[in-house]
């Protein structure tokens, strides 16, 4: 199966835009999940909701909002645009924006689900022995829900790789710039005889992900035995 340079293109920035989303949402992902799954405070619903809506919302109005907000007029967009001479509009990184808002509520449940499994008396317990939070968390659970956070991180990145609806509506369908991996499937479809170069691009999605969930497996797996063994 022989790709064109423009096909190629089209793998590598999809690869770039699914590798930056997740490498940008991990750690606020677990951060959010955290506060979720051990804290209680004022604003803790809302806060849940807010992760929680690119989920339900179509995504085309996520777009929407992002491009209201993170435009080079935007409440947000124009402030970095004004002060840093960053614009997120029809360029990749505002693919990594559209995709990381899309891929986030994924991390966080994933991440989530681990903690809330992990017994929350373990780590009260070394509290109470003087241990710092912050080495009671990189000690005990830290570990623990490491492939919770693959899992999570596997999940971004498939989601990320997929994301069709608020991409478009942010940052357009452009190729070399915006083009994903769906979105050139999308415009090849409309294309009389464009079928032998969908199909190549659909067997390479489904290699990519085959391949990430395939990683996660085994990187699971792996730290699973790494704590075995430690204990």
């Amino acid at each position: 199966m022989s790709m064109s340079s423009a096909e190629m293109e089209i793998v590598l920035l999809s690869l770039k835009v699914a590798l930056w989303c997740v490498g940008l949402s991990l750690l606020p992902a677990l951060f959010v999940a955290w506060l979720l799954a051990r804290r209680e405070f004022y604003g803790k619903t809302l806060l849940n909701v807010l992760v929680h809506l690119p989920i339900v919302l179509p995504p085309v109005v996520v777009g929407y909002f992002l491009l209201v907000m993170l435009g080079n007029r935007g409440l947000i967009g124009g402030w970095l645009h004004d002060t840093f001479g960053l614009s997120l509009i029809f360029n990749w990184k505002g693919v990594v924006a559209a995709t990381a808002v899309m891929a986030f509520p994924f991390i966080v449940r994933s991440i989530r689900q681990a903690i809330e499994a992990v017994d929350a008396n373990l780590e009260v317990a070394a509290l109470t022995l003087g241990r710092s939070p912050v080495m009671v968390f990189l000690t005990i659970p830290l570990p623990l829900i490491l492939p919770g956070i693959l899992a999570g991180a596997t999940l971004g990145f498939a989601r990320a790789l997929g994301e069709f609806g608020a991409t478009i509506t942010f940052v357009a369908n452009i190729p070399g710039q915006t083009q994903t991996l769906p979105l050139a499937i999308y415009s090849l479809l409309q294309v009389p005889g464009g079928e032998s170069a969908v199909w190549r691009l659909v067997i390479l999605s489904v290699l990519i992900a085959f391949g990430a969930i395939a990683l996660s497996e085994w990187l699971s797996r792996r730290s699973a035995k790494l704590l075995e063994g430690r204990d």
